[in-house]
């Protein structure tokens, strides 16, 4: 190469790329009954969340399950509440009309759908 420099395919290039800022989920407690939403590992899809009050779902039946929480989604995300794997596989419990827009600040109310022989009742999740 000209003058004794490096050739431009043996140059070692040293990229610096500016921190990722992470989308925070902002929640609020709306009541004594609501559980602080939680991360089932450091590299968890989601947070898991939880029923305020007790249920009965009777057999093929559905229910508005109100978690006593209300969310702040980063702007131009939007939330979604998707099936938990124990709860589907265990009591054929599934989740419906799981999204939660952006700029939604009620209180997070989860359909669920019992699809099992038997009615599940108690505190969800």
């Amino acid at each position: 190469t000209a003058g004794g420099g490096i050739s431009p395919s043996k140059r070692t290039r040293t990229e610096t790329h500016p921190a990722e800022e992470r989308p925070v989920l902002k929640f609020a407690k709306l009541s004594e009954h609501a559980t602080t939403p939680t991360r089932g590992s450091a590299k968890a899809a989601g947070y898991d969340l939880y029923s305020a009050y007790d249920y009965s779902i009777p057999s093929m039946d559905k229910a508005i399950v109100k978690t006593d929480i209300q969310i702040a989604v980063p702007h131009g995300c939007y939330g979604r509440v998707a099936p938990r794997s124990g709860l589907a596989a265990k009591h054929f419990i599934d989740v419906g009309a799981g999204v939660v827009d952006e700029d939604y600040r009620g209180n997070v109310g989860v359909v669920l759908f019992n699809f099992g022989k038997e009615t599940f009742e108690g505190e969800l999740w």
